[in-house]
């Protein structure tokens, strides 16, 4: 049932006011930007998708019955928006999907960022359920970068339905009407991306709130160990198989004795060593870092997003998304020097 103000959006919107248009479907943006984002595993894709998806609806308005069906409408387009992407580009992965780099191996030269998935600020992620802690928590597991990983494996239908079955809870039925799909296909196809899924997933990487006692300590003494470059400080804070992997670089390092070498022989060590500052912040649902290090005239200057996951009260990977341009840090809000 619409109110009376939804009404006369739709009215104006059907008499062409762009306006009208906008407060009609202005309640469905976060979530639709992160429904694209799921789908897609980039947030710049996933913002061309919106805007795809918006202009879209505009022009097809009046090809809508059921004004109140307008959230699921718009998921439909959205959708259709998001499958003519997939379609054309090579799906999104992180560098822990190639074979690790052995210690003392040269490390590669960047390779394309469209390769990776991106990580997505939580500011943006759909908050309507914030209150409810379990909600939440579901939520975060939701946009997180393994889960994004796994889906960007699956062919793009089976990808489209699980998002919309599991995450969205949207019926069989539903799911069939948004996909142009018998609702026999649907379970089918679902079957088929949980089996997918099943195989791709590290099952014991739940993500971690950063409100506990035990986690804020952990993340305290994280940023003490990089501030301080102890490599002992810092390798007692993870897990024995934890891995490292720094996109756009196509290279990635596992487990506690390789991230030793590294940190020893490159990062923490002369020429290349500079001091670094840790930014808080979340990505991902998951505690994250904004990296600063001092440019030439000493200003300390955004050059990597650390994403963390923990387990157990341990950090089983960190993924440090490098950023050569700085357009990485203005998704997240964050100063441009310290």
């Amino acid at each position: 049932m619409l109110d009376p103000s939804q009404t006369r959006d739709f009215d104006a919107a059907h008499a062409g006011d762009q306006d009208a248009f906008a407060q009609l479907t202005e309640p469905y943006r976060r979530e639709l930007f992160v429904h694209c984002y799921r789908m897609l595993g980039s947030v710049e894709d996933a913002e061309d998708t919106l805007q795809e998806t918006l202009l879209r609806a505009w022009r097809r308005l009046s090809t809508l019955e059921d004004r109140a069906s307008l959230r699921a409408w718009l998921y439909k387009i959205a959708t259709h928006a998001a499958l003519d992407l997939v379609d054309r580009r090579k799906a999104r992965v992180l560098p822990s999907s190639l074979p690790p780099l052995p210690p003392g191996e040269p490390m590669p030269g960047p390779s394309p960022e469209s390769t990776w998935v991106e990580p997505l600020p939580d500011a943006l992620i759909d908050d309507h359920h914030a209150a409810n802690p379990e909600a939440r928590y579901e939520l975060a597991e939701n946009v997180s970068l393994a889960f994004l990983v796994a889906l960007q494996a699956l062919p793009g239908r089976q990808r489209a339905v699980l998002i919309l079955r599991d995450v969205l809870a949207w019926s069989a039925e539903e799911t069939a009407q948004i996909l142009s799909m018998t609702s026999a296909a649907v379970n089918s196809a679902l079957q088929r991306a949980h089996a997918a899924i099943r195989q791709r997933r590290v099952e014991d990487r739940p993500i971690s709130s950063a409100e506990d006692d035990l986690t804020r300590s952990l993340l305290a003494r994280y940023v003490r160990a990089w501030e301080s470059a102890d490599t002992a400080a810092l390798i007692s804070l993870l897990r024995e198989d934890v891995a490292l992997t720094m996109p756009p670089l196509p290279a990635w390092y596992h487990g506690r004795e390789a991230v030793r070498w590294f940190l020893d022989s490159y990062l923490f060590a002369p020429p290349n060593a500079r001091p670094i500052r840790l930014l808080p912040t979340r990505a991902n649902g998951c505690p994250a870092f904004v990296v600063y290090q001092p440019d030439d005239s000493g200003l300390f200057r955004p050059v990597a997003l650390h994403v963390l996951t923990i387990v157990g009260g341990q950090v089983a990977a960190i993924d440090d998304f490098l950023s050569f341009d700085g357009s990485l840090f203005k998704r997240f809000d964050v100063p441009s020097s310290l």
